[in-house]
């Protein structure tokens, strides 16, 4: 880490948005303006390349590092802000680590909230909700697929496309994509109702 603080101060003179990063990262010099607790969140921190990765070409990926993240301030009790923020651009890769690099060049360092909201609003828009509800109805249960991942990755994708549908209309949604569960079902139902 001093190595990163060495290189990064030596070259913020000449790459203007390395200025920010020298100035947060010297925070960990050392300990030097870190009150105990937060020494102790981030020894409970995991390391950043155990963290998932974003790349923003995956179908989730940017649900799973966000659900991740949120995870941490949970479980990490005492969690500084800028101990996730300054983490960031090791998890970013590709497109979506010039996009976070230039969200950063635009409005300078800011806490996760802010992150988490313009990271959702990137890619989350209506072609990405659009992609997922063509993917979730043209993907049919079928005998060759295993019905447990099947299950899983279509209520993953119902989760994404609305994360306000309650368990029991996601769980209608997936019958509907087994026609003769959907019947057998039904069924049953009328028949203990009567």
């Amino acid at each position: 880490m001093l190595w990163i603080i060495y290189v990064t101060k030596k070259t913020s003179n000449q790459i203007p948005f390395l200025k920010n990063k020298a100035r947060s990262l010297s925070q960990y010099q050392d300990g030097e303006n870190m009150s105990y607790s937060e020494k102790e969140a981030l020894k409970q921190l995991p390391e950043a390349s155990s963290w998932p990765e974003f790349s923003g070409s995956g179908e989730y990926d940017h649900m799973e590092l966000i659900d991740y993240i949120d995870g941490l301030f949970i479980y990490v009790p005492r969690l500084p802000d800028y101990c996730i923020t300054d983490r960031l651009n090791t998890t970013f890769k590709g497109h979506a680590s010039i996009w976070y690099t230039e969200m950063e060049d635009i409005h300078g360092r800011r806490k996760w909230p802010w992150g988490k909201s313009q990271t959702i609003q990137k890619c989350r828009n209506g072609t990405w909700i659009w992609k997922k509800t063509i993917s979730f109805e043209n993907d049919k249960c079928s005998v060759d697929k295993d019905p447990y991942e099947w299950c899983l990755r279509q209520s993953n994708r119902l989760k994404f496309i609305d994360s306000q549908m309650n368990i029991w209309m996601r769980n209608h949604k997936l019958l509907t994509q087994i026609p003769e569960l959907k019947h057998a079902v039904k069924w049953r139902y009328n028949q203990n109702c009567t």
